[in-house]
Order: structure tokens, then C-alpha cells, then sequence
């Protein structure tokens, strides 16, 4: 499989696809045109990634321009610049706030200094083509659809969707994890994890509190209640006739296997992507409090010590020694990211899958956990801790060996 990087959309091909089959000819006009669209920006970034060169540094400064409904983007005009007023045009102050919204949290909670950890400037591409229902991140830059005006709305219009995008460039920049099968469907769930994080920061909501949804602000406003997807419950973000039901599976057994194909969403990397999501919701609200500085740092720290080809196991057990690191072994910590995976069946490298689930052990019949099982479970947790570790630095040495 190449290195190169695709262009990375919010929007999933099952989604545009279903929109192919309605009954309105302007929406299966947009549908169209947006997977052409994407067809063609898919072509330019791989022309582009066979040239070396860094991103042009400027301290994360933003600067949004205006396609004016154009594709060209030499044709897009100046809307508003890091030091500008704010704009009359709405898209323009939402994708200018949001990018700095992203680009704030990076900093305050990962000390990241931006996409590329270096500064990377941030230049966004709003009113792009004529009813675009997608945003894309190309490698260098956002661009945002206004939408179809019927079944997605303008897609400056979700913190979420905009911190999604610009995360597959910190995923590039960092695991680099490789656009197919598990793999991609990591690079997929870690964009979705930190763009959820990203909307719950900004809102300073407790795990407990927020929705976990992806993009319900910009799909079928006509729709109430529904998302492109649910980190909660993968498999239960929409069920209407438009789209019929939700397909994201939320554990192992339910797994979908498509072909490596641009038809087949390169191994299904939008659908299988429910499953690490919701191991990363659980791990969050079982962990609770703000799911960005105990279960965040974990997915972050585990993040940067990813390889490009790692599966769903390889980062399954990269995050639970990663907990024990920061937070000690057998602690509450390392105990939530354990259950966690084995909640949604993925194995942790080394640990046998007997070892008991938190919230599920010792209970002392009114909901709260004995003392007893804990510190049991904690020494458990920690002699297998031990041999993860050097099961993760036998593993780092082979792939090194290939």
C-alpha cells in the first residue's frame, strides 16, 4: 500500500451514495458533483504528496478566503485574516472561529503548535464549488461546501466536522496511519475523537454530559435527533428513509469487510471506525470528568507512538500501556481503557481476556465497587502491565526488522 495520503472528507461515500438514489434531481445533481469533486481533489493531493517540502510555518495564524461558489482556489478572494475584522458573511467567522478553537486546543491541552506541531498556518476555503455536501481536509488547507440546502446545510456549521478535518493532518504528521482496512479506520476514529473533544472543550462539558455525536448541526436539518455518526452508540446515529439505518459497527463480531477500494471505502475505514470510537467513549466516561485530560492524553500520547500500519490491536494495546505510564499501572485509569476495548472485543496484547471489566467487578450490590476488588484488580493489572510493556518493545523490534 502507498504512503500517499488521500483526501481525507467528513461526509462518508455510503452517505453521497444513498443520495445518488432520490427522488429530487437537484440533490442527485449535488450528490454527483460533489463525488466527482471529491474524485478530482483526491487526484491533485497525490500529485502533490510525490513532492517533498514542509508546510509554510506562521505560528497557526488563520486566514480565511471566499470561493465564491468556485473550485479554483487562486480564484478565492481574501475574507478574513488573523489580525481582520469580523466578516459580514457568517461561514466566515464560523470556519475563522472554529480553526482557532482547534488550534487552541491543541496548544492549552497537548502543548501541540498546531497541524504539523511546528506552527503550521491554517487557511481555510469557504462557499467551495456550487452546493457542495462535503468538507475536506487536502493536506494543506479546508474546504467547505455550502451544502445542498436540504439534506446537509453549510458545513462551517459544525465545531466538530472542522476540528475532524484538521486532525487528519495532525494524524498525518504523526502515526501517519495508512488510509485502508483497520488502519484507516483508526486514522478515521482518532479524527472523530479529538473533533468531539475539540466541541466538549469548547463547551467545558464532563464526559458525561456531552452528546458524542458527529455532525448533527450541518446533516438533514429537516431531521431531528440524527448525526453522520454516534460515538456512543455506533449503529444508532440515524434511522430514516432517506438513508435507512446507521451501518457503523460497535464491536468486532459485527465487523464489515469491503474491498480496498475507493468503492469499497478503502476496506470500509468510515464504517469499522465505530468500533475504536466507542472503545474511546467508554474509556471517557468511565474514566469521567473531562474526557480530554485523562482518556484524550492517553489517545494522544498513544497517537504519536503508532506506527502507519498499526491494527486495531496494535493501538488497542499501545493506549492501555500508555495509561499505565501516565497514570500508573492498574490504576482506575488503565482499568477503564482495558474494559473498554474488551467491551467493544478488541484484545489487549499480553492480557488474558478473563480479566474482569470495571464497573462489572466486586460490586457491592448498590451500584458501588469494594475496596477489596479493586486493589485486586490493580495487582492483576499491573503484573500484566509488565509484560505488555515488553511485549510492546518485542513487537517494536521486529517491525523494525522488516
Amino acid at each position: 500500500m502507498s504512503t500517499t495520503r488521500p483526501i481525507n472528507c467528513i461526509i462518508p461515500p455510503y452517505i453521497l451514495d444513498k443520495l445518488l438514489d432520490s427522488g429530487d434531481s437537484e440533490v442527485r445533481r449535488a450528490a454527483l458533483d460533489t463525488m466527482l469533486l471529491t474524485a478530482r481533489l483526491r487526484g491533485e493531493r497525490a500529485i502533490r504528496s510525490s513532492f517533498t517540502g514542509a508546510a509554510a510555518p506562521g505560528d497557526g495564524r488563520r486566514t480565511v478566503f471566499d470561493c465564491e461558489q468556485e473550485e479554483l482556489l487562486r480564484n478565492a478572494v481574501l475574507a478574513r485574516p488573523e489580525d481582520g475584522p469580523e466578516s459580514a458573511d457568517p461561514a466566515v467567522n464560523r470556519a475563522f472561529d472554529a480553526l482557532g478553537l482547534t488550534r487552541d486546543f491543541y496548544q492549552e491541552v497537548f502543548q501541540r503548535n498546531s497541524v504539523d506541531g511546528q506552527g503550521m498556518r491554517l487557511d481555510g476555503y469557504v462557499h467551495f464549488g456550487f452546493k457542495v455536501n462535503n468538507a475536506f481536509w487536502d493536506g494543506r488547507q479546508m474546504l467547505f461546501g455550502d451544502g445542498d440546502g436540504q439534506e446537509f446545510s453549510n458545513l462551517t456549521g459544525s465545531l466538530e466536522v472542522i476540528s475532524h478535518e484538521l486532525t487528519h493532518g495532525v494524524t498525518d504528521h504523526t502515526s501517519g496511519f495508512e488510509y485502508h482496512n483497520q488502519s484507516g479506520a483508526l486514522n478515521e476514529s482518532i479524527s472523530d475523537v479529538f473533533g468531539a473533544l475539540v466541541k466538549q472543550w469548547s463547551l467545558k462539558q464532563r464526559a458525561e454530559e456531552a452528546d458524542w455525536l458527529i455532525g448533527a448541526d450541518v446533516w438533514t436539518p429537516g431531521i431531528g435527533g440524527d448525526a453522520l455518526r454516534s460515538m456512543k452508540d455506533p449503529g444508532r446515529a440515524y434511522n430514516n428513509p432517506q438513508f435507512g439505518k446507521d451501518p457503523q459497527p460497535d464491536r468486532m463480531s459485527r465487523f464489515i469487510h469491503l474491498p480496498d477500494t475507493k468503492r469499497g471505502d478503502f476496506g470500509g475505514v468510515h464504517f469499522n471506525s465505530g468500533i475504536p470510537n466507542k472503545a474511546f467513549y467508554l474509556t471517557a466516561v468511565r474514566i469521567g470528568g473531562f474526557a480530554w485530560e485523562a482518556a484524550g492524553t492517553i489517545w494522544y500520547e498513544s497517537l504519536k507512538a503508532s506506527s502507519a500500519e498499526d491494527q486495531f490491536q496494535d493501538f488497542a494495546s499501545t493506549t492501555f500501556q500508555k495509561a499505565g505510564e501516565l497514570f500508573g499501572a492498574g490504576g482506575p485509569e488503565q482499568s477503564a481503557v482495558l474494559s473498554a476495548w474488551q467491551e467493544v472485543e478488541v484484545p489487549i496484547r499480553g492480557v488474558p481476556t478473563g480479566v474482569a471489566r470495571v464497573r462489572s467487578f466486586a460490586s457491592n450490590g448498590n451500584g458501588a465497587v469494594r475496596e477489596d476488588g479493586l486493589a485486586a484488580l490493580a495487582r492483576q493489572i499491573g503484573a500484566l502491565n509488565d509484560k505488555v510493556t515488553q511485549l510492546a518493545k518485542n513487537v517494536a523490534e521486529l517491525k523494525g526488522t522488516r
